[in-house]
This record gives structure tokens, sequence and C-alpha cells, in this order.
């Protein structure tokens, strides 16, 4: 059995864009669409398509797909028909002040309306004073009051000159009272002058002035309906002078407005609400007055102001992202205001939330953050559900206190949300909440990668042109497009597949455009994306350097030359917060006698996952399988990583820790200058693993320490080809035929290259030939 090693295409496939088309990104059309994310934008268009409640969107996939940025291109360039957009202003409501009235009006009149409604109203506080403030109306009032005062006296004069005959005096106190006192003559009788008249007198004066009192209080009587009419007539007046007022300075606006019937009625109603309140227009020093009139806008009478709460520039439906989706910023609140002292509130002091500047178009927002913010998620749901948005003070929710606030009328909520999160809020979310599922029906799951062909190269192309551009940053040339290009796909640790971490991608060419510009290049290159990218490495690879330092000064025992029995080199992969690389490591086999058992040491002591332990009872069953199907295999076996002193799991070293029980068994040495990873089955058939090209850089790494050999090399599963995307340093080595890679489909194939004999021969030569027979004795 012989296998074939990798040749340098194999290990790294280039990408090789059309000269004619991707000269650079100079000639490249950005692309305004959502790169490979076919299943979340047909998601995405078939949500946006129905109106119907619940049909809002959770975008699911990884941080750093772009997947907000993606979405914000595809809603630009697709604006849905039909979307409701238009302006929303709070006004007072004059019957009731506590419950302000909405009003919604076409896109673009709000901001004119509230305008207009303002110059009226400055208007009124200078027209009404003045319209009372002439010799006309001084003229009309004093007729009415003269006609009052002529009646009056001329009643009053008969009352008295019947009194004055009867021998009795109508006076008026200093309190503003009338009273009957009987006459001495031309005097009025006082105390002692009355007492010293006979009883007889007395009683008659007496009886004279009850009758003059019971016709005093008829007269009085008489008096007060005329000063009620009086009254009546001055208000009638001033009604009528306020309404010419209204009159003159309504007319303009009730005629363009007269198709809006909710335009219309509030006109009427505040004409209405003037007439009736008139008085606040012209009291001036009056605490009331004041106290109506303070704003920190102008000053008008803060009941007439239109709150314009949001104003639609056109008909372009709203894209509102919320990136601090509190309380208050996503349903809106009601302030409060001071003046000397007292603290008020009124709907001119309603201020909006995201859903209302979203009303009629779409919110995005981090699914996270609406889930860290008390109560807002809950408000959300409530909102989605009764397609109303009740602006009610936060802190009427969660207290016990009845204050007394606002209650706006509601605003009908027509908007869809899309959710930005990972997979496991979305799974979360899912099991613990059975409202989820009815208000976000849409699931838009992005994809992480893309399939790797010519037409999704060049799209890819497109898409980089896309960040080149929106960067304002230097053009790229072929070479350092492609270049990118590799890396994308060496990101998804697939050949055949395009990363779409966009934000990597952008970061990259943020980090290459800033060293192309350092060195005064007139264009991004090759040198300067291959710089980009060795800086980042070093950046971050303390720890790698670290471990190979190890290597170095000989702390980590490793053979890279020679043979030795029982004892592999298999590989491994670290992992810090933003890095991960190769290291080699050292598994060694035992022998002694026993029962066939395989001895996992990393297990025994609790250092082995349950991933490394099932591997390891897989190789158990296939050596079982292959010496111990008439009898017990004589020995045990123990396993254990050399200088492992962390956890260890996983299975892709199953393959090397079979290799070294099959070196043990045999007593033929196994080559150092070969590592070797992969997992298998329990037919030994070789299975892919993750890693594998930091695992290869890693050995090569260490054996570059220790002194490069041209027979050096590492053995992988041959379903792992399709997922090389080696450095250039080890392509190179490659294609120079310094170092190798061996690709098995089995076991055996393994232990052949390992220890350079068949498994199975006609002679005695055959690996397991040699074992079985030793069993056998």
């Amino acid at each position: 059995m012989s296998t074939l090693p990798l040749t340098h295409k194999q290990v790294y496939r280039s990408a090789n864009l059309d000269e004619s088309t991707c000269k650079s990104t100079k000639y490249i059309t950005p692309i305004d669409e959502i790169v490979g994310q076919d299943r979340a934008q047909q998601a995405v268009e078939f949500a946006m398509s129905i109106p119907d409640r619940g049909y809002n969107i959770y975008a699911v996939g990884q941080n750093g797909l772009g997947k907000r940025t993606m979405v914000l291109r595809y809603l630009k360039r697709h604006n849905p028909a039909g979307n409701g957009v238009c302006d929303w202003c709070y006004v007072t409501n004059f019957d009731d002040t506590r419950a302000p009235k909405v009003l919604k009006l076409p896109v673009g009149t709000g901001l004119n309306f509230k305008k207009e409604i303002e110059k009226i109203t400055l208007k009124l506080v200078k027209a009404i004073p003045l319209a009372f403030d002439n010799e006309l109306y001084y003229t009309r009032t004093g007729t009415l009051k003269n006609q009052l005062a002529d009646k009056q006296e001329s009643l009053l004069g008969s009352l008295t000159k019947e009194a004055k005959s009867k021998g009795i005096s109508l006076a008026v106190t200093t309190q503003g009272d009338y009273q009957f006192i009987a006459m001495n003559g031309e005097e009025l009788h006082s105390e002692e002058t009355f007492d010293a008249l006979d009883r007889q007198e007395q009683r008659q004066l007496e009886s004279i002035i009850d009758e003059l009192e019971i016709k005093l209080r008829s007269l009085v009587r008489q008096l007060t309906e005329w000063e009620d009419k009086y009254s009546d007539k001055i208000e009638k007046l001033n009604e009528e002078i306020v309404s010419q007022v209204l009159t003159v300075n309504f007319e303009v606006i009730k005629t363009k407005y007269s198709d809006s019937k909710i335009i219309s009625q509030h006109l009427k109603d505040m004409e209405k609400d003037i007439l009736e309140n008139f008085d606040v227009f012209l009291q001036e020093g009056n605490e009331d007055a004041e106290l109506a009139y303070a704003s920190l806008e102008k000053r008008l009478p803060r009941r007439y102001q239109i709150n314009l709460l949001v104003s639609q520039k056109d008909e372009q439906f709203p894209l509102i992202v919320e990136e601090s989706p509190s309380y208050h910023n996503l349903f809106g609140y009601i302030e409060n205001a001071t003046f000397k002292g007292t603290v008020f509130t009124d709907y001119s002091l309603i201020r909006a939330g995201s859903l209302h500047k979203a009303n009629g178009g779409v919110l995005l927002m981090d699914a996270v953050k609406v889930l860290e913010r008390p109560y807002v998620w809950d408000g959300l749901k409530r909102a989605l559900r009764s397609q109303n948005l009740n602006l009610s003070s936060l802190e009427r929710e969660v207290t016990l206190s009845g204050t007394v606030s606002l209650e706006p009328e509601p605003i009908p909520l027509n908007v869809k949300i899309i959710l930005f999160g990972d997979y496991q809020t979305y799974q979360l979310l899912q099991h613990y909440d059975s409202e989820f599922s009815e208000l976000f029906k849409v699931t838009a799951d992005f994809e992480d990668d893309m399939p790797r062909t010519e037409a999704s190269e060049f799209h890819y192309a497109q898409f980089i042109s896309s960040i080149v551009h929106d960067g304002k940053m230097l053009q790229c040339d072929k070479k350092a497009i492609e270049r990118i290009i590799e890396y994308s796909s060496r990101q998804t640790g697939d050949q055949n597949r395009l990363s779409l971490h966009s934000a990597d991608i952008s970061n990259l060419l943020k980090e290459t455009n800033y060293i192309a510009r350092a060195a005064k290049s007139n264009m991004i290159r090759l040198k300067h994306v291959e710089q980009a990218l060795a800086n980042k490495e070093h950046r971050v690879n303390r720890v790698q350097d670290g471990v190979m330092q190890s290597f170095v000064n000989g702390t980590t025992l490793m053979e890279t030359e020679g043979g030795v029995v029982g004892q592999v080199n298999a590989l491994s992969v670290l992992s810090t917060s933003n890095h991960q690389f190769g290291m080699p490591n050292r598994i060694t086999a035992t022998t002694s006698f026993g029962k066939g058992e395989v001895f996992d040491i990393e297990r025994k002591v609790e250092l082995g996952g349950s991933i490394h332990s099932k591997g390891v009872f897989i190789l158990s069953a296939y050596l079982s399988s292959l010496f111990g199907s008439e009898k017990r295999i004589p020995l045990k076996t123990c396993l254990a990583f050399e200088q492992s002193y962390g956890g260890v799991d996983g299975d892709s070293a199953s393959m090397a820790e079979f290799c070294s029980i099959i070196s043990a068994f045999s007593e033929k040495p196994i080559r150092q200058d070969i590592a070797i990873t992969g997992s298998m089955n329990q037919f030994g058939e070789a299975q892919p693993i993750g890693g594998v090209n930091e695992k290869i850089e890693g050995f090569y790494q260490v054996c570059k320490i220790k002194g490069l050999k041209a027979h050096q090399g590492v053995i992988i599963p041959h379903s792992n080809i399709q997922n090389l995307m080696l450095n250039s340093e080890v392509t190179q080595a490659i294609e120079k035929g310094s170092f190798t890679i061996w690709p098995v489909q089995h076991v055996s194939e393994a232990i052949e290259l390992l220890m350079g004999s068949p498994v199975e021969s006609e002679s005695s030569g055959g690996i397991y030939t040699i074992i079985r027979s030793k069993f056998a004795s």
C-alpha cells in the first residue's frame, strides 16, 4: 500500500482573478447587496412583504458577519410600498387636559402646521389685548354701564322718595348695604331720640320700615338681575370682539387645511377654547398666567402649542438603529419642567422614542442589549401585541404610588422589528419565552461562509471594492485582492469556502491601508497585505512564542529525527481569546502483562475530556477486533500525553494513540520525523479533524527549531485535504521537497508510513503478523 504525498498546489488554493475585470478595485464595481447570504436575504424579503402582525425578524449569526450592515444596505434599496409613513403630533385635549390627543398628519405636514399655529398664537397674544384696549370697546362697555346705572338710580330714587314721604331715610352703610332709618324732622333719629318716642309711634315706624325692607329686597333682586344681564352683555361683547379677531386670524389656515378632517376639527376646538379662555391672553403679572406661558421655546400659551413628536421629511420609510435601547429611548417619555419653584408637566413635554421615529418603517436593535435593560423586553412585546404605543411613565410602572401624570392617547404602531443576536440568545428566547415565536415569526439565519467559485471570488472582489470605496481607502491592486480572498478562505478552514465575517476583512483592509499610506504608496499592494497580516500575527502570538521557546531550550521534550518504540508525535491546537496555533505533543504507550485493557492515564487522573475518552474506547474496540477476536490480548497498555499538565479533550489524537500501541505491541520503532493527526472509527478509517493548518504549521515550526530535514512531514486524514490553506513558508517548503504532507484514508496507511513496514504481509515481516505471532506464543 503506497500513500502519495500532496503537492504544493493541493495544500494552498490560490485565487486567480480575471486580469481584464479585476485589475484593481478602481475598476471593480462595488457591490450593494447581501453577499453570500441568499437564505437570510429571502427571509428579510419575506418578512418585509407581509404586513400582518408578528412577522418581525430575528437575525441570527456570529458577531462580525456584518448582519446589520447587510440588512441596512438591502432595505435602503428596497422600499416597501404602503408602509403608512406619516407625521405624529400631540395636542391639548380641551375636554380633558390629562389625556392629550394625537394627530396623524401626512408626511411633511406636521412641521408646517406647528409653525402656522405658532404664528397665529403669536398674533393672538398681541391682537386680543389690543382689541380690548381701544375707544370703541370703551364706548360700548361705557354705554352698557351707564344704562345699568340709570336703571339702578331710577329704581332706588323711587324707593327713596316713598320712604321719605313716610318719614324714613334710605341710607348706605360703610359695608355697602342698604339701611332704613326713621327721621326726626329733617334729622335722623338717634337711639336716644327714638327711645324717647312713645311705644305706639315706635311700632308705627317699625311697621313702615318692615314694609319698605320687603320692597327693598324685591328691588335688590331686580338690581341683581340687571347686573347679571349687564355681565352677560359684556361677556357677549367680549366674545364678539374675540370672535372677530379669531375669524381674521384663522380664516387662511382653515381654508388651507379644509381637506383634513382631523386638522379642521382641532382648529374648531381650538377656537372654541380660546373663546372660553381668552382671559389667558389678557392677564399679566398673574402667577397662573405666567405658568400658562412658561416654555423653554417661545412665549406662547402652552395650551395651544403643537408638540410635533415625529416629523418625516419624505415618503422614504424610516430605518432607525437604536444603539442604546433603554425604556425611555425606546418608548419615549414625559419630561417635567420647573417654573419659579413649581414642577409641572403637560403634553408639550412628551418626547418621542425610537419606536415613534421608526413607526411605518423598521427598527433595528441588538437582542442582548434589549434583554439587558429592565422592563424593555416586556414593554416591547406589549407594544407589538397591541400594535399601540402607550406612552406611560416608567416610574408609574415600577412604583406603587399613584402619582398624577398624563395619559396620552395611544399611537397606532406599524413597525417591523429586526433583532440581531447569536444562536445562544435565540435558543434561550425560544425555550423560555412562549411569546417570542409568535412575535418574531421569521428567522434570518446568516451563513458564516459561502462556496468558493470563480463567480463568488469575483463577488468577493466587489465586496472588497465596496469596503475600499466606503472607507475612502487607497485602491487595491489585483494581487492584494487575491491575497485577501485567500486569507478569507484560510479563515474558514476550507479552501473551497470564503468567510463572510466582513468585520475581519474590513479591519484587515483598514490596517493595510494604514501601512500603504505610511509607506507613501499610491495603492495597496501584496506586500502591504502581507505586512498587515504579519503585524496582526505578532500582536496576538505572545503565548505561541512562549510555547515554541520551550522547544528551543529543551523544556518540552520532542524528537524530530530517528525512531522510538511506543512513542509518536501527535498534534493539538491551543487557543487564546483571539488566536489559535498548533503544538506537537508526545504520546507514549507502554505494555505489560494483562487482560487486553487500554489504560488511559489522562482519564484516570481526570485530565481527559469525554470526547478524548470516547476516542480511546473506539481505538480499543478496533484493537480488540484485530487481535482479540479469538482470544484475549495478553497485554495491558498504558497511554499518556507526555508533559501535559492541563486538560486534554478531542479525538484528533486517536490515530496517533493507536499507532503508539501498535509500535509497543510489535516493538517496532516509530519515525520521530513525522507527526500525525486524525481520529478514527471502529473500522480504522481516518476521520477529519479541525485546526489542520495550525497543527501542520506548529510541527513545521518545531522541525525548523530542531533542524529542518527533507524527510520530515505530517500525516493527516485524506478528508482534510480540502481544509488545507497553509502559510507561504510551509507551502514553499513542500514545493521544494523539504517538507511533506501524507493524506491517509485508513490508520493502517499511517502505521506503514510511521514504521516503514506493511501491516499485512505474506511473509513474516507484516506488523500485524508479528503482533499476532507474539500473542500466539
